[in-house]
């Protein structure tokens, strides 16, 4: 069986971005949600997840999580709004 991992983004309810990585993005969210993720959710509560990547290292999906925690805030938009569909017209 092949495992995946996930590079995520959340929302925060004070509209900032948080980045990282998992497995199980779902589980994450929730444990992040919980107060229990890293010590930056427990201060900024995350929202909803806004952007997911799919690797297949681990290896691959922290080089990822690395080069977006650098990114700007715009640059982090920009990734974000890149992946999601337009709407159906």
């Amino acid at each position: 069986m092949d495992k995946s991992y996930y590079v995520y983004i959340l929302l925060t309810e004070d509209n900032t971005l948080y980045c990282g990585y998992t497995d199980d993005v779902n589980k994450r969210f929730e444990v992040h949600k919980s107060g229990h993720g890293a010590k930056y959710t427990r201060a900024h509560k995350p929202v909803k997840v806004v952007y997911t990547q799919e690797f297949k290292t681990k290896s691959d999906a922290m080089k990822e999580e690395r080069r977006i925690k650098k990114l700007s805030r715009e640059e982090k938009l920009s990734l974000i709004h890149s992946i999601q569909e337009p709407a159906p017209q």
